[in-house]
């Protein structure tokens, strides 16, 4: 299968006169989404009411957009689960992984790891009151800290400041000499990068589906679990559809079989309907394709804001096997700068304290939207434009 990403780039919504670069935070409107959500409440909510659960398969939903996702992330079938926010789904893997380590008290993660994720690991660490401790070290310096205390390392695979990939086989095996479990956070790889979990044999996998799988603000969570695994974790948060039999409404928790004991709250069946149409872009989507194309924008938007630019710093690492599928620049006025180019129609993002990111996303940008975006923050800061007041008044969201 060769992907044409003319083809991808037409199903979806974007705005006259935008380049957007910032699917790496929230991906685009899938332009079948309001149909196919609009059909999720007319005819199915709408007419269908509580038996949509049976008649319209709302209930089933997670686990087959879990296989879905799975393709995307090299999981067999079976093992990958949607529902609930992120931050659910790493306190998930992470108070199974550890009650499958009790002899251990270290977590390892890195400064790179997205906040929430550490700050979930302070509040079960705080809840279980077993003495546990949360390692944090540089990027760099995480395959040397693996050692025989380590039960969990807890790492997003792809920085969110930085865009730099770590290398996920190779510190997994690491981990696995020591006795360690890996938690791989995958918000900045599924549908970003050619992930394979299976290969890589990843313990735990986590990751959203609202930045490169399109699936709209707040969209649901995944996990998936290694299948040798799966029978021996005992969830910490027993959802009732965790449950074997949750409709049988036993007085006791029963974990359901394999991945289904996994899934916790109701799940979101309007925002599923979105997801659901975002998925059916990616069934025409070869990851082999997606991770050249990805690697050659970013390259041509490298060498063209490094040659027009001056003023900017790459932050993101020059080798392609070291970045995922965003690039980001320093600028010592970085938010001022972010929302001059937002004035002018390219979208990207800031990051404190110094970072503009930019989403490279080849299901919708192609060379034109690079070499436009490259071109207006040339004129920005050669006429210092950005330096307007407006442009320094911080937002809530940034």
């Amino acid at each position: 299968m060769t992907t044409d990403f003319r083809a991808t780039k037409a199903l979806f919504e974007l705005p006259e006169g935008v380049t957007y670069l910032d699917g790496n935070s929230l991906g685009p409107l899938p332009k079948a989404a309001p149909a196919r959500m609009a059909r999720a409440m007319t005819e199915e909510w709408g007419e269908m009411l509580i038996t949509g659960w049976n008649k319209a398969g709302w209930m089933a939903q997670p686990a087959t957009l879990g296989d879905r996702i799975g393709r995307l992330i090299g999981a067999p079938e079976g093992t990958t689960v949607l529902g609930d926010t992120l931050s659910i789904k790493v306190h998930q893997a992470l108070a199974a992984a550890l009650a499958l380590r009790p002899e251990r008290k270290v977590i390892l993660t890195d400064s790179g790891n997205f906040p929430s994720d550490i700050y979930m690991a302070e509040g079960l660490i705080e809840q279980l009151g077993r003495g546990h401790e949360l390692r944090v070290v540089a990027p760099e310096e995480v395959e040397a800290a693996i050692d025989e205390d380590v039960a969990v390392m807890m790492i997003t695979e792809v920085d969110y400041r930085t865009g730099r990939r770590h290398d996920m086989p190779k510190l997994i095996a690491r981990a696995h000499e020591a006795g360690a479990l890996a938690i791989w956070d995958l918000a900045h790889s599924a549908g970003a990068v050619d992930v394979d979990v299976a290969a890589a044999d990843t313990d735990f996998a986590v990751g959203c589906t609202y930045k490169f799988l399109n699936g709209g603000p707040g969209a649901p969570a995944f996990i998936h679990v290694a299948p040798r695994l799966i029978d021996a974790v005992r969830p910490a948060l027993s959802g009732w559809l965790g449950h074997d039999a949750p409709f049988a409404f036993e007085p006791s928790y029963r974990p359901g079989a394999a991945i289904a004991r996994m899934r916790v709250g109701t799940p979101p069946v309007l925002a599923m309907a979105a997801l659901d149409s975002a998925l059916d872009i990616w069934d025409g989507v070869d990851m082999a394709d997606l991770r050249a194309a990805s690697l050659a924008l970013s390259d041509r938007f490298i060498e063209g804001v490094e040659a027009a630019c001056p003023g900017l710093e790459l932050a993101t690492p020059r080798d392609p096997a070291r970045r995922g599928s965003q690039v980001s620049f320093r600028h010592p006025q970085g938010y001022a700068v972010m929302q001059a180019l937002i004035a002018q129609g390219v979208i990207g993002d800031f990051r404190a304290p110094d970072i503009l990111r930019f989403g490279i996303t080849p299901l919708y940008l192609d060379e034109a939207d690079i070499d436009r975006a490259v071109e207006v923050m040339a004129s920005i800061l050669r006429d210092g434009s950005w330096d307007r007041p407006e442009f320094h008044a911080r937002a809530a969201v940034t």
